[in-house]
């Protein structure tokens, strides 16, 4: 029911230009849109509540799903707001969370915290963070050979854009022995994509250990000139990109 209306805020005339608008300056590709089933949440502190009531769910279950959180005064308001929403789906096709990039300034929430610029959801009844990664639903017919790991949504989103079906990520939480148990259910072989600044490269010689733990074989790609893999693609090229993939 939340996915469906964020499907269609985002292909509301008016509500939805501004997300439309993002999507076109990040160069993503109607098909892929539609693929990973992006979607947007106004910024508005009330219209997911409102439509969620009108379906005939409780408080209770809009809070424990990490859709809608309590304010001081105890009045229930929207989670995501002024987001390009990414569903989390599961490798059985159910969507279980919800991620949301900030689509301009944002504005602080009634409990008075600042937005952030990525906002996932936290476990749930449905959901572990530690148990899933992102786009594993699509990479998992494509990984046998290998599989790319990327550190954020946009980035795998428009690797899958660029024909590299074999991306995931994890879900806004470092690589953990866990995921990679899950990633070796699948492939031997692990190529990394992470951010090329310093936190990227802490990040990338953790994952190393954890893989290699796992009895996977991890290796890492040079992106020169690019600080992630969406940049590197948009500057440069799916070819380009194949390439350092394969000299890894």
């Amino acid at each position: 029911c939340a996915a469906r209306f964020f499907r269609d805020m985002l292909y509301d005339e008016k509500i939805g230009a501004v997300a439309r608008a993002y999507i076109e300056q990040r160069q993503l590709p109607s098909a892929i849109v539609r693929r990973f089933g992006l979607g947007y949440a106004p910024d508005s502190f009330g219209a997911l509540y409102d439509h969620l009531r009108k379906n005939g769910y409780t408080n209770e279950e809009m809070t424990a799903g990490f859709l809608c959180a309590t304010s001081k005064t105890g009045k229930l308001y929207d989670i995501f707001r002024g987001r390009l929403i990414i569903p989390i789906i599961d490798v059985t096709g159910n969507i279980v969370a919800f991620g949301g990039r900030l689509i301009g300034e944002g504005r602080v929430a009634p409990d008075g915290r600042k937005p952030p610029k990525y906002l996932n959801s936290s476990d749930t009844p449905a959901f572990k963070k530690m148990r899933n990664l992102f786009a594993l639903n699509f990479a998992k017919a494509k990984c046998t050979e290998r599989l790319i790991l990327c550190e954020g949504y946009m980035d795998v989103i428009q690797l899958h854009a660029a024909g590299f079906e074999n991306t995931v990520a994890t879900l806004g939480t470092a690589i953990t022995p866990e995921h990679a148990r899950i990633v070796k259910k699948y492939t031997s072989n692990v190529v990394l994509a992470y951010d090329s600044d310093s936190a990227g490269q802490n990040a990338t010689s953790k994952a190393l250990r954890i893989l290699n733990d796992a009895g996977v074989d991890a290796k890492v790609i040079r992106m020169d000139g690019a600080k992630d893999p969406d940049e590197y693609i948009r500057d440069n090229g799916a070819e380009k990109f194949a390439d350092v993939v394969k000299n890894a």
